[in-house]
């Protein structure tokens, strides 16, 4: 018996600028005895040329820009589309999660739609009941299974549709970025689900921008840049690969700024860095973490401080600083110029996860602030824990580990 799971050769998949089809089957016949076939002639390839292969078992991480052809490529792969050209081998049942309730028949029950769908895997109806449950408690809308899916909230439909997508036992797993519908608390419960389901010799394609959450649940991966695949490798070298190009485009860890002659005082630069003055996407909670802002000054400003934030994806404040923090204020009427600022973050200050760090200049010149230089949200990082056992599954805002010392109680027992 092959070991292969998915066999993708040469697919290329075309649209035409202005026809707004889907590439379904019913469009494709709608538009073919449609009186105005004229509009719409220059083509784009969503995907050009797309080769790989996947092995049974195997956890790959799919990255790329957006635009790059990682949502096109997983529609094809679950056949809600078509590839214009190219050849595609499955073997396996295939279960995806798209978008917020794919699959799901809007004006069908929570409870109809998880047998609607176990259905359409080529399940039987009492395989189906016997994953009930563990469905239910998993997406946590017990209250609301005999509710039409359209009075869902889109976290509802996502907590469901992941449930079932992961539950009803496919043979291959794929799962798009929908997941950042769901809370963080949802997130790392569906990261935990997926390595189960890896541990359980499944496959999973994986799609998403959280560098961290591809680190942790993949092996092997390949990394789209206008619909090609530009590399494929183990998915240590692809995070890296896409960071490196993030940073040399001034996203991520990295942001520059074009001079603006008119201000007295602007950030042109600022970066993420390792100890060895690095720019990197991705700590080990183990690191210290450091910002290097670059400044030009025109001219003294009376008053001026920086402040600083950082906070995780949903938006909670972590760490708040500015440069009263520690007297004298360094940038108190500093002199005309181009200078370096350094921050660090303590190592195992931050839990893993992934954080956005805030930046503005202000003056209290007068008895109001007022803003000098507004950057705004300036780099986003990653942070990783591969060195404790809880490791990526700590909950915690905190990084901190507490020792556990031992000794031997003085204390006499007291029998009661």
């Amino acid at each position: 018996m092959s070991d292969v799971a998915i066999q993708i050769e040469n697919i290329s998949k075309e649209y035409i600028i202005g026809n707004t089809s889907s590439g379904s089957l019913r469009e494709t016949i709608m538009n073919v005895f449609s009186k105005d076939r004229s509009q719409g002639t220059e083509k784009f390839y969503a995907l050009r040329d797309v080769s790989f292969t996947v092995k049974q078992g195997e956890v790959w991480g799919i990255v790329g820009k957006n635009g790059a052809g990682k949502s096109t490529l997983l529609k094809i792969l679950s056949r809600i589309t078509q590839p214009t050209t190219g050849r595609i081998e499955i073997n396996g049942r295939v279960s995806s999660l798209l978008e917020v309730g794919t699959g799901f028949h809007a004006e069908l029950t929570g409870r109809e739609n998880v047998f609607l769908n176990g259905t359409i895997l080529g399940m039987k109806r009492e395989e189906i009941k016997k994953k009930f449950d563990e469905i239910v408690a998993f997406s946590g809308v017990e209250k609301f299974l005999d509710t039409p899916i359209k009075r869902y909230s889109s976290g509802m439909k996502v907590r469901l549709a992941f449930a079932v997508a992961a539950y009803l036992e496919p043979e291959i797993l794929i799962i798009d970025e929908v997941l950042a519908v769901g809370d963080a608390e949802f997130q790392k419960k569906c990261l935990g689900k997926m390595e189960d389901v890896a541990g359980q010799g499944r496959t999973v394609l994986f799609v998403s921008h959280n560098m961290s959450a591809v680190k942790q649940l993949c092996t092997k991966g390949i990394m789209l840049e206008h619909g090609r695949v530009v590399a494929e490798d183990s998915i240590g070298k692809i995070v890296n690969l896409y960071q490196e190009k993030n940073a040399a485009s001034g996203h991520g860890s990295i942001a520059r700024f074009e001079v603006d002659a008119g201000k007295d005082f602007q950030l042109i630069r600022a970066e993420a860095l390792d100890k060895n003055s690095q720019s990197v996407e991705v700590f080990e909670c183990e690191e210290d973490i450091y910002f290097a802002l670059t400044c030009r000054v025109a001219k003294p400003i009376p008053g001026l401080y920086g402040y600083l934030t950082v906070k995780d994806k949903q938006d909670n404040l972590l760490i708040e600083t500015d440069t009263y923090d520690h007297l004298p204020n360094v940038l108190e009427n500093i002199s005309a110029g181009t200078f370096s600022f350094t921050l660090k973050i303590p190592r195992r200050t931050l839990a893993p996860g992934s954080y956005v760090v805030y930046l503005n200049f202000s003056s209290r010149q007068s008895m109001d602030d007022f803003n000098v230089d507004s950057p705004g949200n300036i780099l986003s990082f990653d942070v990783i824990d591969t060195f404790t056992v809880r490791g990526n599954n700590r909950r915690s805002f905190l990084g901190t580990t507490l020792a556990w010392k031992v000794s031997e109680s003085k204390v006499p027992i007291q029998n009661t």
